[in-house]
């Protein structure tokens, strides 16, 4: 494994707490695309990088943002992802993106590769816009 550098413009979104091997490209589309704290830079982004252990495990296109809380998510717990009517408060000011998986010429590019020097020591924010 070798460290890269991105040269698109992309989000880094560490998905660690949620990430466990063997999940479907469904599973890693949803623990990638929502719910996230994210201000309007997010709009210049084109993919998404799912990070898990300093490492992409899969890279999505992202076509729109939306608020959080719009889409239903199939294989996330409701609590992680979809509040109930009464507590949409809850996901005020988090944005969640509509996507697909990227073209294969960004992801065997990325995938499998060391992302780890993009992220500091004590760096707790799982997002970092590139």
């Amino acid at each position: 494994m070798t460290k890269i550098n991105i040269t698109e413009p992309a989000l880094l979104i560490r998905a660690s707490r949620l990430f466990r091997p063997g999940m479907s490209d469904n599973e890693l589309y949803e623990i990638t695309r929502g719910v996230w704290k994210i201000g309007l830079r997010r709009e210049n982004a084109n993919y998404a990088f799912c990070i898990a252990n300093g490492v992409v495990q899969e890279i999505f296109s992202i076509q729109k943002w939306q608020p959080a809380g719009i889409t239903l998510y199939e294989t996330r717990a409701m609590q992680d992802a979809n509040p109930k009517d009464n507590e949409k408060y809850k996901w005020k000011g988090r944005w969640e993106f509509i996507g697909k998986v990227a073209p294969d010429t960004i992801r065997n590019k990325y995938i499998g590769e060391s992302i780890a020097h993009y992220f500091h020591k004590g760096n707790a924010n799982p997002i970092k816009n590139l």
